[in-house]
């Protein structure tokens, strides 16, 4: 104690104080990887893990995810699952035009009013009514019957142009890296394990990112859909930074020489703008770890919110160059014509479609089959496929407990 008084003692307490302040002051000022991948005010160097060079892959061969492979099958969900669709817009239709003997204004009022009450939209009604009445006029039309035809092959033409595929494979042979953007609610975790599931089943080796990491129910939610998958999964803390998370997971793809790297996003923060800086910010990061990067920026839109959809789809576009649409719960809305209005009045083709509960339910958006099923379909045709008796089986293969599963959903719901 007489030494801590004395002057030499001062002047040791006060030299090791400063040592332990600035060794404070540099572990602040040290930037994690992700931070250095954005750059700025001190640029740091990102260093990948070695990896051995690689051949460009050749496009592996496509594994059919069964039980997909019947086509008639495969039809017969679609039919089901826009039943509802079908009977809001087009049972309507054939109702209207029942019993008609002349085509009049009276005819194109009511279809115009039958068209919009089915989320066709206002504009894309408009659009769709021009063009029929010129065809008609063109054809001479008078059958009223005719019309249903001239409404399909309308709809089928408009649908067409708005149609597109998922991102091939990278010819670097590098991971393609896809973004899954989205607001809460919207089957965006779904979404992205169904489609982990249909990579896994064409024998590609996929790694998901848990980046919603706002809440911990949705981490743990994509966890059990890597399980059901077979993907590995990138999770970090709730509360961690969501771009550290998809930076861990595209470093860890080019390291491991994985195929696909699929990146869960937040779906709500505090604001509007937080949330879009936020998915700008992981945009950025995977850019930086891997060129091209996202080759995917794939939105989730719930069709269930008819047009609401379309006002979700130009924030996020305005945000973070969205390149396709999954259109999901299109077997539980009625409002299923949101679709025809998405193709007239964005220009971001619509990729993946939902229809039903089972993995093999996530579709690619074919405009033929789409009408087809829509104006054609049985609506008796094969049953209505995978259900969630079907899931908990597989579930129950997997090892993964129902009592986990109604755990993560209830606080998922929360």
């Amino acid at each position: 104690m007489e030494f801590l008084q004395s002057p030499a003692g001062i002047a040791v307490v006060a030299v090791a104080l400063l040592a332990v302040v600035g060794a404070i002051i540099a572990l602040a000022r040290r930037k994690p990887d992700w931070e250095d991948a954005l750059g700025g005010e001190e640029p740091g160097t990102l260093t990948l893990p070695a990896a051995p060079p690689r051949a460009p892959k050749a496009a592996p061969s496509k594994v059919p995810v069964a039980p997909a492979a019947d086509g008639g099958k495969v039809f017969g969900r679609l039919v089901n699952g826009l039943a509802r669709t079908k009977a809001q817009m087009v049972n309507r239709v054939d109702d209207l035009f029942r019993g008609r003997k002349k085509i009049d204004e009276d005819l194109w009022g009511s279809l115009e009013e039958l068209l919009v009450t089915s989320d066709v939209g206002i504009r894309t009604t408009g659009v769709l009514l021009e063009s029929m009445r010129a065809r008609a006029a063109r054809e001479e039309l008078a059958d009223p019957q005719r019309l249903r035809d001239l409404l399909a092959d309308t709809i089928r033409e408009s649908l067409e142009g708005c149609a597109g595929t998922l991102a091939a494979q990278p010819s670097d042979g590098g991971p393609i890296v896809i973004v899954v953007v989205g607001v809460n609610g919207a089957g965006k975790t779904t979404t992205i394990g169904k489609l982990a599931a249909r990579y896994k089943a064409e024998g590609r080796k996929v790694i998901i990112a848990a980046g919603d990491t706002f809440r911990a129910a949705a981490i743990e939610q994509v966890a059990v859909w890597g399980k059901r998958a077979g993907a590995e999964v990138v999770r970090h803390e709730p509360g961690s930074d969501p771009a550290a998370v998809a930076h861990d997971a595209v470093t860890a793809a080019v390291a491991r020489g994985a195929d696909v790297v699929i990146c869960d996003t937040a779906g709500r923060l505090h604001s509007k703008t937080d949330l879009m800086q936020e998915l700008s910010k992981v945009h950025r990061v995977v850019g930086k770890v891997r060129e091209g990067a996202p080759h995917e920026v794939l939105l989730v839109l719930d069709s269930t919110n008819g047009q609401n959809a379309i006002a979700q789809a130009r924030e996020f576009a305005s945000a973070v160059g969205v390149t396709g649409i999954a259109l999901t719960k299109l077997d539980g809305t009625a409002k299923g014509g949101v679709i025809v209005a998405i193709a007239h009045e964005l220009d971001i083709p619509v990729k993946l479609i939902g229809i039903g509960e089972a993995v093999e339910d996530l579709r690619d958006f074919d405009p033929d089959a789409f009408v087809q099923a829509l104006f054609g379909g049985d609506d008796s045709a094969l049953g209505r496929g995978g259900n969630s008796a079907d899931a908990a089986a597989r579930d129950d293969e997997l090892g993964i407990a129902a009592e986990e599963l109604a755990d993560t959903s209830a606080r998922y719901q929360g």
